[in-house]
């Protein structure tokens, strides 16, 4: 009876704390199939595995990474914006950057704690059955355990200091009261996941074979250990006296008050932990001497799929060295561009840490979903998604120097390029603005500019002449401003994503390439160990994740070179000198720029700039972008910088962590609703 009591309780648990859940998990048909599971479910291979993927499916929808904004808003950060679904006049994203939030977001909280309540009667309940070896039940809980604790993770990002549930869950027979649970401290939360990601990667195999590539192995959960362990380290978490009002229903503050910076030392080390399972790797292409793939002849010059690759610009250090010390061998645009774009299967990729695997393909949820509102109207695409002109310019010139507006525009007499020039300006074709020349390769990679190449190539029936086309953004274009949603604000669309084959314009027979999810890569386990290592002042002796050895922490210049060069160096763009890396402030600078750029479009900035708590003046600054009121004739104009009216947002403290739905709050009455939102009474 006490093992019933168990897994009832478990329910029970999921009832109270699960948003909009609760008739469900009260029915009698619902206990008799969970009455079910305790003698049945774990000792069949087949009822095993379809409960474990219900614990993924806790993943997808409003726990998604990366995809439609009706799922993945917090995507939408100060670099990239969406105008759709009746938003013509900017009321949907303007509702969202003033904290507005739909309701429809909220259920990642219900979602989560009933993924939550199926992994733990999972952990609780497979011990008991006869069907499987120790070594298969030891995965199986692995991966049940990894995926508890990622729900906790991406509920702390959003909501902050969130409940832990019992693990075995409660007895049924308790009161209302005994069935209420406050909300755990911001550390106990992060400990939490720590703890459980540790426990989980000693039985979690280093790499999965191609058919469980999206199931958990140890790098992806000692890398959601490293970033928890960094959200602790970063200001947000870490002292910041201004979330003394954030308490559980005792008054108890939920964030330490009081700065640690061994904290940083515990990232740093579990960064390093990722990194010693000499696993993963930085992915690199080779570079081409001719363009290949699909190609078209402009008249001017000809286009391809896969262009000859734009060596970087002479650079004594790094043109003659191969990767990781330089570029000699590598083509840094299609290095980055095919991480994304789906030219790589899941097992090619050697920085993907976690992945979802390919389940985005749908058009309303994931990465597909994100190809086609970026893609424009003359491909099949919605042309709605873009960034601001803050992200356009944050990229550097070839030669790593910041982008400046006025130096270009003194550099050049006419500021179009001209036929006779592109051989210069390679990779922009005629017509196009001189200020998106000789920019880095993950520029290019990344922003759909005015004039840019849409290579679209997968038509089979080309009739309406839709492949190899230079799409521009001025008004009374096609992909223009126009009187609805399906046109850019800024002026400046997205590439990220975009393959270069992804075409679904009506009856050609095209298609958008199958894209896989990279949630975690190892990019950003290198920019995390450089900045975790950036804020110490003291040497430390960190444990590994597993005990077998201890972590010599300290600001190492060498170790902060190695990470974050490599990163740069793969991105076409020379390292910074040691002067930057002597000084903490310009180099913490340079690290939030790095990530601002290397991660865009993957949920990354919108969580940073909370956790740096810069969030108060970057995600309250005005939105700008081009001038879309003027026309081809006038196109010099269209490049003037301007205040965008229909993006424009604000940020008020209640904006670093989502409220709690009122329904949650009635249901559990130990429950404190976020600082500055309202509560149901």
């Amino acid at each position: 009876m006490k093992k019933k009591q168990i897994i009832f309780g478990i329910l029970l648990t999921g009832a109270i704390v699960c948003l909009n859940s609760c008739n469900k998990y009260l029915s009698v048909e619902h206990y008799f199939d969970d009455r079910q599971s305790e003698g049945r479910i774990f000792n069949s291979k087949d009822y095993t595995e379809q409960w474990l993927a219900n614990c993924y499916n806790k993943l997808l929808d409003y726990n998604l990474e990366m995809g439609h904004r009706n799922y993945t808003v917090t995507n939408y950060s100060d670099d990239m914006f969406y105008n759709e679904s009746g938003n013509a006049n900017g009321d949907h994203y303007r509702r969202f950057k003033f904290g507005e939030y739909d309701h429809t977001w909220h259920q990642s909280w219900a979602q989560s704690y009933a993924g939550i309540r199926q992994a733990s009667v999972m952990l609780n309940s497979i011990d008991d059955g006869s069907t499987f070896s120790a070594a298969q039940v030891a995965d199986y809980k692995a991966q049940a355990r990894f995926i508890r604790a990622y729900l906790y993770w991406l509920l702390l990002r959003k909501y902050g200091p969130v409940p832990i549930m019992p693990d075995k869950g409660v007895d049924y027979d308790e009161s209302y009261e005994n069935l209420s649970f406050a909300r755990n401290t911001y550390d106990e939360v992060v400990n939490y996941i720590a703890e459980e990601m540790a426990i989980a990667a000693k039985d979690l195999p280093l790499k999965r074979d191609n058919r469980n590539i999206a199931r958990p192995s140890k790098g992806a959960a000692l890398a959601t250990r490293a970033k928890a362990l960094l959200f602790a380290a970063s200001p947000l978490a870490n002292g910041n006296t201004e979330m003394a009002d954030f308490t559980d229903d005792k008054g108890q503050m939920l964030f330490s008050q009081q700065y640690n910076e061994e904290k940083w030392a515990k990232a740093a080390a579990a960064c390093k932990d990722v990194i010693d399972l000499n696993t993963y790797k930085l992915y690199v292409a080779a570079p081409k001497a001719k363009g290949t793939g699909g190609e078209k002849d402009l008249g001017y010059m000809k286009v391809y799929d896969y262009p000859a690759t734009i060596a970087p610009p002479y650079h004594p250090e790094y043109s003659e060295k191969n990767f990781p010390e330089g570029w000699a061998n590598i083509d840094p645009f299609e290095s980055y561009r095919a991480l994304f774009n789906g030219d790589l299967y899941a097992s090619e990729n050697s920085e993907m840490i976690f992945t979802r695997g390919e389940n985005q393909t749908d058009e309303a949820h994931g990465i597909i979903s994100l190809t086609r509102h970026q893609m424009p109207q003359t491909g099949g695409g919605y042309n709605a998604h873009g960034i601001t002109l803050k992200q356009c310019d944050a990229y550097a010139m070839d030669d790593g120097t910041p982008f400046d507006r006025q130096t270009i525009k003194n550099k050049y007499d006419n500021m179009f390029v001209q036929t006779t020039e592109v051989n210069d300006f390679k990779p922009l074709l005629a017509n196009t603005w001189k200020e998106f020349a000789h920019r880095e390769p993950r520029f290019y990679a990344s922003v759909a500019f005015s004039g840019a190449l849409w290579t679209m190539s997968s038509a089979i029936n080309n009739a309406a002449n839709v492949t190899y086309q230079q799409i521009f953004y001025y008004r009374g274009e096609k992909e223009g401003m126009i009187n609805g949603d399906r046109w850019l604000p800024t002026g400046i669309g997205m590439m990220k994503f975009i393959n270069p084959k992804d075409n679904i314009a009506t009856d050609t027979g095209g298609k958008i390439l199958p894209k896989v999810e990279v949630a975690i890569r190892y990019a950003d386990i290198l920019l995390m160990l450089a900045e975790a290592l950036n804020e110490l002042t003291g040497s430390y002796n960190i444990p590994s994740w597993d005990n077998s050895k201890s972590h010599a922490i300290t600001r190492n210049t060498d170790d902060m070179k190695m990470a974050l060069g490599q990163v740069r160096i793969r991105g076409g763009v020379p390292d910074y000198d040691m002067s930057i890396y002597g000084n903490r402030e310009e180099l913490r600078s340079k690290i939030k720029r790095e990530r601002q750029i290397e991660l865009l479009g993957e949920n990354q900035r919108y969580y940073d700039l909370r956790r740096w708590k810069d969030a108060p003046v970057d995600e309250a600054e005005q939105i700008l972008g081009y001038n879309t009121f003027m026309t081809k004739d006038h196109a010099n104009l269209f490049y003037k910088p301007i205040r965008v009216p229909l993006l424009q947002t604000t940020f008020s403290k209640k904006m670093y962590f989502w409220p709690i739905h009122w329904d949650e709050l009635k249901k559990n009455k130990r429950l404190t609703q976020s600082p500055g939102w309202t509560s149901f009474d």
